[in-house]
């Protein structure tokens, strides 16, 4: 199996300079932590109730780039495919709180669930209230009547563009967490991938398909999915995948949603709107309507080759909070 090429100096130093690279893309806007693996918001206003959001790296711009405006206050970052440690949690913590408490929305995942946890432990130990809100969007992992061990995958994103609006606008801890939760239970993601990522350590691949083969509702890790088969044309791979995803919630004629086709990392925008094109016929025959639109990376696994697709319901309080304005290095909505 050849080694793939990456433009990286030593692999071992990957994040703290990814990390450096991108604090400094925010032009003061955040400051890095003293540990390097964590940074914060420079102007974060007394009273606000205060965002964090953390997981591993590699998945860029998830979580780190979504730091912003409108959005979270601060990132906990950990090595590549890696939950952040408790330590680099709790240092974010104490840098974004402003006095009234701090969400913390992250990924379902079995590590990072424990560190978070032991961090909050430690926070509220300080006098830092603290509440907790995982995401768990990925179908393919859990069936419905299980879906609290669900994966989160790239539904995080529109979790986040609520969280970061509702923590900049809502008085309280509480209000924000159940707003945040209602995005994320009306939230739901299936993903495929054509061929692998890889970890820069060791340069190969995380998994092996066939150059037919496809992998249906594969995690952003490599993690297994639900189908493996033969490769199909993109307008038969949307239908198998929408039939999947409107039957979950399930979404329903009158709903109306926003849309999200993420790129795993190397998947062209072609392909992308190839998919989008097909994916806006079916939702317009079931009388779904689509709000908003975003198409590109958002939440990647280095080089994977596939993508996912993301639908989540509105209503009127989460059209609201999805309106406002806001500005990261991952996303910029005016």
């Amino acid at each position: 199996m050849p080694n793939i090429k990456k433009i990286i100096n030593d692999p071992r130093n990957v994040v703290p300079e990814l990390i450096e690279g991108m604090v400094e893309a925010y032009h003061g806007r955040v400051r890095l932590l003293p540990n390097g693996f964590g940074f914060a918001k420079t102007e974060i206003p007394e009273g606000k109730v205060a965002l964090l959001i953390g997981g591993g790296s590699g998945h860029e711009p998830l979580f780190h780039g979504f730091v912003g405006d409108n959005l979270a206050d601060g990132a906990a970052c950990g090595y590549i495919f890696t939950s952040p440690t408790p330590d680099v949690i709790l240092e974010a913590t104490r840098a974004v709180q402003r006095g009234n408490g701090v969400l913390y929305l992250y990924g379902n995942y079995a590590g990072d669930n424990l560190n978070f946890d032991m961090a909050a432990e430690w926070a509220e130990a300080e006098g830092i209230r603290v509440q907790t809100v995982r995401i768990w969007d990925d179908i393919a992992s859990a069936p419905p009547e299980r879906a609290r061990e669900r994966r989160g995958v790239a539904g995080d994103i529109f979790v986040i563009k609520i969280a970061g609006a509702a923590a900049a606008t809502l008085p309280t801890l509480d209000e924000v967490a159940r707003v945040t939760s209602h995005a994320r239970d009306v939230t739901r993601t299936l993903g495929v991938a054509v061929a692998a990522g890889s970890l820069p350590e060791t340069g190969k691949p995380t998994f092996e398909l066939g150059d037919d083969e496809i992998e249906i509702g594969m995690g952003v890790h490599g993690e297994p999915g639900v189908l493996r088969e033969k490769i199909v044309p993109a307008d038969a791979l949307a239908e198998k995948m929408m039939e999947m995803l409107l039957a979950d919630l399930p979404f329903q004629r009158g709903d109306e949603v926003c849309l999200l086709l993420n790129d795993l990392g190397s998947t062209t925008q072609m392909e992308l709107l190839i998919v989008n094109r097909k994916v806006r016929q079916i939702l317009r025959a079931r009388e779904i309507q689509v709000y908003d639109t975003l198409v590109g990376s958002f939440a990647t696994t280095q080089e994977m080759a596939g993508f996912s697709i993301t639908l989540m319901r509105l209503d009127d309080e989460l059209k609201k909070y999805y309106d406002m304005p806001c500005r990261s290095l991952g996303l910029t909505k005016w």
